[in-house]
């Protein structure tokens, strides 16, 4: 009987599954130690009494809490207001908030009531190891889809292991559930580009809006990922850049008409870009060892307490206006400002200064030292892997891997500075940092060879790059 010439294939696959089981094994057992052991301690209720810096601080009360109200049938409403008819609130985009409602209502736990991180705020964590865990596989296949197999192992677990990567799976906020969605878009883009269908595309233009609904910079990703894409494929590209436009703009839209119904002023995705901008629009944060930074708490805060009266909106289009005064009045700051805000998200201004920065959002010191410890050298290795897929001529490949990191300058562009905003952009380094370590060790079995042996994957889909 002659031999099936599917078993080579078939064997990769079984190879590359035993081996993504692996890094799934390793990347719970990372993100389940790190909770387990790290993020214990009892927390007090989140209006009232100090809270110790293991539990949950900044952005994670807002995440939790709302991600109660959602449970308990109150929608999208001010997270700490008992009142009898709570204030509309949209602090941040819904996603993060829509995904912790279903572990909110198993735990059945009223989000004012005390805290205990055993039962209530744990829940949320564990969703979040679960979710991260996911993360990683998906970051596995979408290595695999851009270098082969080998690429897509390394990438995994490089993923697994990666500071900035599980320690938002520590946390109850919204960077792991962008991430989702980030890795997504990317493994559509690619399917798209594939087989062109309208209904790829649109799964496309769909992710692309719900990317934007985790954080609301990333709504680039439709302009920059889901239309490029569908313009560069295959069939007709004019009907499928308005697939695109359209499913992305039929996730995002009933969003934004709900927020249009409920507050005074004009609201899209969320409120909280007043208050961003006014923090980082002021004297403390333009100049002196603050730049680039926000002052949004603390003693030298550019936020009034209490707020400008009005709802959300309204209080938001004051400190916009407040914002864009100091702006045109300081003109000559704002390019320094501009840079410095890109560095510190990108940890080449002033790294350190995040050490205590992070430990006001629940990053514990370590954790931060250790993240910039496992981050210059991918870094590097992720600069080197992208000039070898530009050398390759894996183009569109390599485009398709920095929208991330375009989306995540822009963003701190506008805002300010903070190694957090750049967890969108972590996936894209561990693939194109696994892209350079399996050169290197390609290059180095190979001394004979000027380059290193391309993959059988990739080699599939260069026609689609150039």
């Amino acid at each position: 009987m002659a031999p099936s010439l599917r078993r080579p294939w078939l064997r990769s696959v079984r190879t590359f599954t035993r081996a993504l089981l692996l890094i799934l094994v390793l990347a719970a057992g990372v993100r389940v130690a790190y909770v387990g052991f790290g993020k214990q301690g009892p927390c007090p209720n989140p209006i009232v009494g100090d809270i110790p810096t293991e539990c949950a601080v900044g952005d994670q009360l807002f995440y939790n809490a709302a991600a109660n109200r959602l449970a308990e049938g109150d929608g999208f409403v001010e997270p700490f207001d008992r009142s009898v008819d709570p204030a509309p609130a949209a602090d941040h985009p819904p996603l993060t908030a829509m995904v912790l409602a279903p572990v909110s209502w198993f735990a059945d736990r009223p989000p004012l009531e005390w805290i205990d991180d055993d039962t209530h705020l744990t829940h949320h964590r564990w969703a979040m190891v679960v979710l991260g865990t996911a993360l990683v596989g998906m970051i596995a296949l979408l290595g695999r889809r851009v270098r082969g197999d080998t690429v897509g192992i390394v990438a995994g677990v490089i993923a697994a292991v990666t500071p900035n990567l599980w320690v938002n799976d520590g946390l109850v906020m919204s960077e792991t559930v962008t991430g989702l969605t980030v890795v997504g878009a990317m493994l559509l883009a690619f399917a798209a580009w594939d087989r062109p269908t309208p209904g790829r595309v649109a799964a496309l233009g769909a992710v692309c809006g719900l990317a934007g609904l985790a954080r609301a910079e990333l709504v680039l990703f439709v302009p920059l990922l889901a239309v490029p894409v569908a313009w560069t494929a295959a069939g007709n590209r004019r009907v499928l850049a308005v697939v695109a436009l359209v499913a992305s703009g039929i996730v995002v839209a009933p969003w934004v008409l709900y927020n249009g119904a409920r507050f005074e002023e004009p609201t899209t995705l969320s409120t909280n870009d007043g208050i961003a901008l006014a923090g980082s629009n002021c004297d403390p944060v333009y100049s002196g060892p603050a730049i680039g930074l926000t002052a949004i708490t603390g003693p030298d805060a550019c936020i009034d307490t209490p707020h400008p009266p009005g709802d959300q909106s309204e209080v938001a289009q004051v400190y916009r206006e407040r914002a864009f005064e100091y702006a045109q009045d300081h003109a000559g700051r704002v390019p320094v400002v501009l840079a410095a805000r890109v560095g510190r998200t990108w940890s080449v201004y002033r790294p350190l200064d995040m050490v205590s920065f992070n430990e006001g959002e629940g990053r514990e010191r370590w954790v931060t030292r250790l993240g910039l410890v496992a981050y210059y050298p991918t870094l590097l290795a992720a600069i080197y892997g992208a000039v070898l897929l530009w050398r390759a001529k894996h183009r569109r490949t390599l485009w398709v891997l920095l929208v991330p990191a375009l989306c995540v300058t822009v963003g701190a562009m506008v805002s300010y500075g903070q190694t957090r905003f750049r967890a969108a952009a972590e996936p894209s380094l561990a693939i194109l940092a696994a892209v350079a370590i399996v050169a290197v060790i390609e290059r180095v079995r190979s001394p004979s060879r000027e380059t290193p042996r391309t993959p059988s994957l990739a080699a599939e889909h260069q026609e689609v790059d150039r």
